[in-house]
């Protein structure tokens, strides 16, 4: 399954809408890829198990279901993370890219891509269409994450 999305950043439209540099942003998706209890429901425990240039190696629990992922940091731009398949899931991407079309008018694009293949039947489409609704809300909550801790003083620019 395939499934890409965008949520606007920096909306003129919404004046009480506290607006979020590039910096803050990025600083933003790295600690959720550092810290993702902040932001990912139902998820027990992130081990850190290597840190290098540019990239992390994690080990995710959630319940009995263990998930090894790397993630890689390009800094500014985006941030992927690459789940290892395992005997319960499949290898999966995502991607989540800072764009700024025009000057301070910031967007996160959202792009998942898994090992599976189109959806065979009803019922295959009825549960992608279900991921992908838990994507979009995961998605409109990690921003509201970072919303929440740049309010809180905790992107601050010289932290990034």
């Amino acid at each position: 399954m395939n499934f890409e999305h965008l949520i606007e950043i920096n909306d003129a439209s919404l004046p009480d809408l506290q607006p979020l540099t590039r910096s803050q942003l990025w600083r933003g998706l790295v600690i959720r890829a550092e810290k993702p209890q902040l932001s990912v429901i139902g998820l027990d425990d992130c081990r850190i198990l290597e840190r290098g240039d540019g990239f992390l190696k994690r080990e995710l629990r959630f319940g009995h279901l263990q998930v090894r992922d790397r993630v890689r940091l390009m800094p500014l731009q985006s941030v992927t993370y690459e789940t290892e398949a395992s005997g319960e899931m499949a290898a999966s991407r995502l991607i989540m890219a800072i764009e700024e079309p025009w000057p301070e008018r910031l967007f996160v694009r959202f792009t998942y891509a898994d090992a599976f293949g189109p959806a065979a039947g009803a019922m295959d489409q009825f549960y992608d269409e279900h991921r992908k609704q838990a994507y979009l809300f995961a998605d409109i909550d990690t921003i509201a994450t970072i919303r929440r801790l740049a309010s809180e003083g905790l992107l601050a620019e010289e932290d990034a």
